[in-house]
């Protein structure tokens, strides 16, 4: 599912391609028998920041990204500094779980599995607006969409 939606970056070398290198693996672990859920996490969440960064790479006034892992953080940055617009407050919960969800694969924790997915299914909705907003022309004509 992630790889077709992100098939427009197949090995691309920038952020874009990481990002689509991240959905590959995911689709992957979907398919698996691996049960372990905080290896999607981690896939997820890399997944999602690299697209953010790609989209301030890309679309923002300025070309650039902060350093942040927070998703929650890189939403923000993305609306302050490009022309997308959506209603964080319906995602920025969601964006915490699966930050702190990534975070605690790194230290081997147990995570909510069911939790986590939730905040997925939610976040989805988001990447299909980022996607959505991706296909537009660059700074300063970001309303038009590309042909």
């Amino acid at each position: 599912m992630y790889q077709e939606i992100f098939n427009a970056f197949e090995n691309v070398k920038n952020l874009g391609g990481k990002t689509w290198e991240h959905a590959v693996a995911i689709d992957f672990f979907q398919s698996s028998p691996i049960q372990d859920c905080s290896i999607h996490c981690f896939h997820y969440q890399q997944m999602f920041e690299c697209f953010f960064q790609h989209i301030l790479e890309t679309k923002s006034q300025f070309g650039a990204y902060s350093k942040s892992h927070k998703l929650n953080k890189l939403l923000e940055e993305v609306i302050s500094t490009t022309a997308f617009k959506t209603n964080k407050s319906k995602y920025r919960g969601d964006l915490i779980a699966i930050t702190v969800c990534a975070e605690e694969y790194r230290y081997n924790f147990d995570i909510d599995c069911q939790g986590y997915f939730d905040s997925v299914a939610i976040c989805d909705d988001l990447i299909k607006e980022l996607v959505e907003f991706e296909k537009t022309v660059n700074v300063g004509e970001a309303t038009m969409p590309l042909s």
